[in-house]
This record gives structure tokens, sequence and C-alpha cells, in this order.
């Protein structure tokens, strides 16, 4: 090797005696053993088959959750409302704790180990849990509730439309009030200065009044709901020397009286009343001014099935 060096950089040979030299610095590096190097690469590991399994895993669940949501799209309401039922009562007893009445843990008709068990038992609330038939009652009547209260907002609509057309009307539309309330659709005729319904302690309906009255007759008609009229004054209080006995209360309840008569005359079916009331003063539309004349108002409502229910079951 030193002899090697000592000939790699001739810078005093001329130009042949380099040649010579370069030559033999060539075969001295032809005679050095060669150097092999050898580079290791790391192999790639076997693949394993956990992720078959969690692959597997994934379509049963996906599967298992289609399934599930084909079976909830083929019931009904009434069997979907008994399938909550059923495991909102257990899941209660679970978490919060309870006792059975009976000597058997399962407090939910076909909630044994006997599915065929019709019969549950009684909580210690002592209410007795619903069945199929109570539930698809309650669904059916607030179906029912809904259909009834869309119709009254109809006929809440038809009332407006017709204000609306009828130019006899369109002076009266002021003093109509309607709002949809628990018993049904309330349709208030209130009275003011210019236009009042009844005079000063009167009970005989103003002329001017009638064409709204024969215009509600008619809407009133078309639909199968009973209506109850309630007739209401404000707080000036009825003075009339000859007729000292004769309030707010009777004069009230004689305008609402008064009011049915009208509608009977001008078309109105007159099955369709179910009760006549006079509040006085004690309901008043305008609750900062009890003298306000709005407060002088015919109230009728259009009741709902549930409504005439209590009324003919005196609830």
């Amino acid at each position: 090797m030193a002899e090697i060096n000592d000939i790699s950089d001739p810078d005093n040979l001329d130009p042949k005696e380099k040649k010579e030299a370069r030559e033999k610095k060539d075969k001295a590096h032809d005679a050095l053993p060669p150097i092999i190097k050898k580079i290791k690469k790391g192999g790639h590991g076997h693949h394993g088959g956990a992720w078959k399994i969690a692959y597997a895993d994934f379509v049963t669940a996906m599967m298992a959750f289609f399934l599930l949501m084909w079976l909830v799209a083929s019931l009904n309401k009434a069997q979907k409302a008994g399938i909550a039922e059923y495991f909102r009562q257990p899941m209660k007893v679970a978490l919060f704790g309870g006792n059975s009445t009976g000597n058997r843990k399962d407090v939910v008709a076909g909630g044994g180990p006997n599915i065929e068990d019709t019969d549950g038992q009684v909580t210690a609330t002592n209410k007795p849990l619903k069945s199929d038939e109570k539930i698809a009652s309650e669904t059916k009547t607030e179906e029912g509730s809904s259909d009834e209260l869309k119709k009254l907002e109809q006929l809440k609509s038809e009332i407006n439309l017709s204000m609306e057309k009828d130019p006899s009307l369109a002076g009266l539309k002021k003093q109509l009030l309607m709002d949809v309330v628990s018993e049904g659709l309330r349709i208030q005729l209130i009275d003011n200065q210019k236009k009042p319904m009844f005079d000063v302690g009167s009970d005989q309906i103003n002329p001017e009044i009638e064409p709204i009255l024969a215009n509600l007759a008619k809407l009133l008609n078309s639909v199968p709901n009973k209506i109850t009229i309630q007739g209401h004054t404000d707080a000036s209080p009825y003075d009339n020397p000859q007729e000292l006995e004769y309030t707010n209360w009777e004069l009230s309840t004689q305008r609402a009286n008064a009011a049915r008569r009208a509608l009977i005359k001008l078309g109105m079916d007159e099955n369709k009343v179910m009760t006549i009331t006079g509040f006085s003063s004690t309901i008043l539309l305008d609750k900062n001014n009890p003298y306000n004349p709005e407060n002088r108002r015919i109230s009728i409502i259009v009741m709902k099935k549930g409504a005439e229910t209590k009324i003919m079951t005196n609830q």
C-alpha cells in the first residue's frame, strides 16, 4: 500500500514515466482482494387474519341493523306503541327500583318465561298496565284529535275568507276575533262604540250585526261540531231603578240567548247549540280596562268531540 501511495502522484516524472506509473498503480489495485458489502433487508411479516374478523363483525352488525329497520317499518302505530310500553316499564323498575304487588318478578304482560301470558301484574302504584287494545284506542283518539284540529283550522280560514269576499262584512271584520282553545274554535263578536252589538243595557241585537251572524250560521252548519254560546259584559253595573234585581249576570245570559235565537233565525240548525252561559264581567278581554267596550262580547265555541263528551257526561 505504501508503494502505491508513492507512485499515486508522480509530479516530477515525464509523460512516459507517468504512464508507466499509472499502469503500475492500476495493477496494484487489481491485485487487491475485492470488497463485497452485503446489505441485509428486513423481511415482510406474515399478514394475519384479524381484519377478516373485524370485517365480518361489521357486515353482521349492518345486516342486523337493516333487519331491525325492516321489522320496525312493517309495524303499525298501535304495535309500536305496545312495544314502547313493554320496554318502558321494566327499565323504570330496573333503574329507579320498585315493588310488585304480586309474587312474580315480571310486571309486564308477556315479559316472563312464558311469552303467552297476556295479563301482567299491577305495580305498587296500583295502576294497571295498558293493554294493546287500550293503546290502540288512545292512538286512534290522538289521530282523531289531530284531524279534528285541522278541520277547526280550516273552518277558521273559511270564515276569514268569507269576510274578505263579502263587501257587506268588510266593516265588521275588526269586531271578529278567532282562536283555537282547549275546548275548540272560539269565535268572538266584540262590541265597539261605532257599531255596538247591543244597545246599553239591552239584549236586542243591533240589525247591523246580522250579516255576520248570517255568515256564521251558514258556515257552522258545514261542520258536525256542537257549539256553546257565552255572553260577557264590561264592569259597568246594570243601572235600572225599575229592575233592581237585574244584574250583568242576567244581561250577559240573555244576550247569549239572543245570539242563539238570531243564529237559528238566520239558518243555523237549532240542535247544534248545547249550552248558553252568561259570565257577567268575570272574564275580561281587556283586563287593564274593565270598562272597555270590547269586553262586551258574544263568544261562540265550536267544540271538539272531547269537550262535547264532558258536557254530556257532566264532567
